[in-house]
C-alpha cells in the first residue's frame, strides 16, 4: 500500500477526499516532528517510531575497492508492536 491508497481507505470513513488527505499528512508531520526533535512516538498496540544514532564506520567502494569513512548519523527506526506482530502471523 502507497500513500494515495492509504489516502483512499481513510476517505471511506471521512467526508471527503480531502480531509483524508489532510488527516494522513497531519499524522506523518507528527511523527517526523517528533523524531526530530528526538522523542519517540508510541502507539500502542502498533508499534513504536524512535531515532537511533548510527556509529561512525569505514566501509569500502565495491567498484575500486577503496576504503572510505562513512560518518554516523542519526536514523529512523520502527518496532513492531504484540498486536501488529499477531495480525500478520
Amino acid at each position: 500500500m502507497n500513500k494515495a491508497e492509504l489516502i483512499e481507505t481513510v476517505a471511506k470513513v471521512l467526508p471527503t477526499k480531502k480531509d483524508a488527505s489532510a488527516a494522513v499528512d497531519s499524522v506523518f508531520d507528527a511523527i517526523k516532528g517528533s523524531l526530530k526533535k528526538g522523542n519517540p512516538v508510541t502507539l500502542i498496540g502498533f508499534g513504536t517510531f524512535k531515532v537511533t544514532k548510527r556509529k561512525a564506520r569505514t566501509g569500502r567502494n565495491p567498484r575500486t575497492g577503496e576504503t572510505l569513512k562513512i560518518p554516523a548519523k542519526n536514523i529512523p527506526v520502527f518496532k513492531a508492536g504484540s498486536e501488529l506482530k499477531k495480525a500478520v502471523k
